[in-house]
């Protein structure tokens, strides 16, 4: 811009007049005065733009954080609460044997069954079976023969295991599909004859160092008298109580129970570990007392009570169940007089 001044000789005055400049170098600062200008806009627009961004996210991600964390309390906590409740409200317990007041209301109701008759089991042998078995539970428990006390063995003996061997195979399967998941009942063959008896004690005692010897196999045994087509698992088992009661022996062609007696024995010594309770039932009859004796022996008899005989036999022992393992006979005294099958015998019972 240029600055003109007109003195005024008469007067003495001055006028000052301003017009735009025509410089080169003022017109190029003052445009770039305005670039700045507009310059400095700009910025301050992309800083808004920036900063409104930066503030949508950190919005979304803190919205985003919050929704997670209260979703997984609200998951933790519903899933938490219930167990907690049920903690405090169900304790758990654990039953490892059938409670005594159970026990003895089972042994009532079938003591009053066995009243009634039909070829149940009296109370007083009834009791003293319970007994053993009570003793030992929970525990193996291997019984010969199906009954009307079946259930009553199986339930006295909870949280141990029970097994039951029968002759007849339908009558095996009537009480699997009578009593499923509640019975594990195998069938097995019996090759003798209440007749034999005679017979089988004879070839028994000839051949006692071998085949017929107290401590045995009997999975791979020659031995007429023993069982070998059980299960193999059940031969390694070591059986704590065995009970037999089975097969029947109420007729001269009856299986009748030598090969019970005979495999319950061995495998008392065999796979016993301490001791095994060996009870039998209708000892009164020949086959089973004459049986008993040869190969339970009488100086392992505890008691008899009734119709019932109860022996304690040693682990790994032979020649009495003292213990050692000799080979020369089952018992330490034994009666050398051979048994005549049908002396003794108790008609029309099993």
């Amino acid at each position: 811009m240029k600055t003109n001044t007109i003195n005024n000789t008469n007067n003495n005055t001055k006028l000052i007049l301003f017009h735009p400049t025509t410089n080169p170098l003022c017109k190029q600062q003052s445009g770039s005065f305005s670039s700045l200008l507009a310059s400095g806009s700009g910025s301050h627009h992309h800083r808004l733009l920036v900063v409104a961004v930066v503030s949508f996210f950190t919005f979304a991600s803190l919205f985003t954080f919050l929704t997670t964390t209260t979703t997984t309390t609200t998951t933790t906590t519903s899933s938490t609460s219930p167990s907690i409740s049920l903690s405090l409200s169900t304790p758990s317990y654990t039953i490892t044997t059938t409670p005594p007041v159970l026990a003895d209301a089972l042994l009532h109701y079938a003591a009053s069954a066995s009243s009634t008759g039909n070829g149940r089991m009296p109370e007083p042998e009834l009791r003293a079976i319970s007994q053993a078995i009570r003793r030992r539970a929970p525990c193996n428990l291997l019984v010969f023969g199906l009954t009307p006390e079946t259930l009553l063995w199986r339930s006295l003996n909870h949280g141990g295991r029970t097994v039951f061997l029968d002759e007849n195979e339908y009558y095996v399967a009537h009480y699997e599909s009578k009593h499923p998941n509640a019975l594990e009942a195998y069938d097995v063959s019996y090759t003798t004859k209440v007749a034999e008896l005679e017979n089988l004690i004879r070839s028994s005692r000839e051949r006692v160092g071998d085949e017929c010897r107290p401590v045995q196999n009997l999975l791979f045994s020659d031995c007429r008298l023993a069982i070998n087509d059980m299960p193999n698992q059940l031969y390694d088992v070591s059986w704590d109580v065995i009970l037999v009661d089975g097969p029947s022996g109420y007729a001269p062609t009856a299986p009748g129970r030598m090969s019970a007696i005979f495999t319950a024995a061995v495998m008392a010594r065999t796979t016993g570990k301490g001791r095994t309770d060996v009870l039998v039932h209708d000892y009164e009859r020949e086959v089973e007392k004459v049986c008993s004796e040869e190969f339970l022996c009488g100086e392992n008899l505890v008691s008899v009570n009734g119709q019932l005989a109860h022996y304690i036999i040693r682990g790994g022992s032979g020649g009495g169940g003292g213990g050692d393992r000799t080979m020369d006979g089952f018992c330490k005294d034994r009666n050398s007089t051979l048994p005549s099958a049908g002396e003794t015998m108790t008609e029309g019972t099993v």
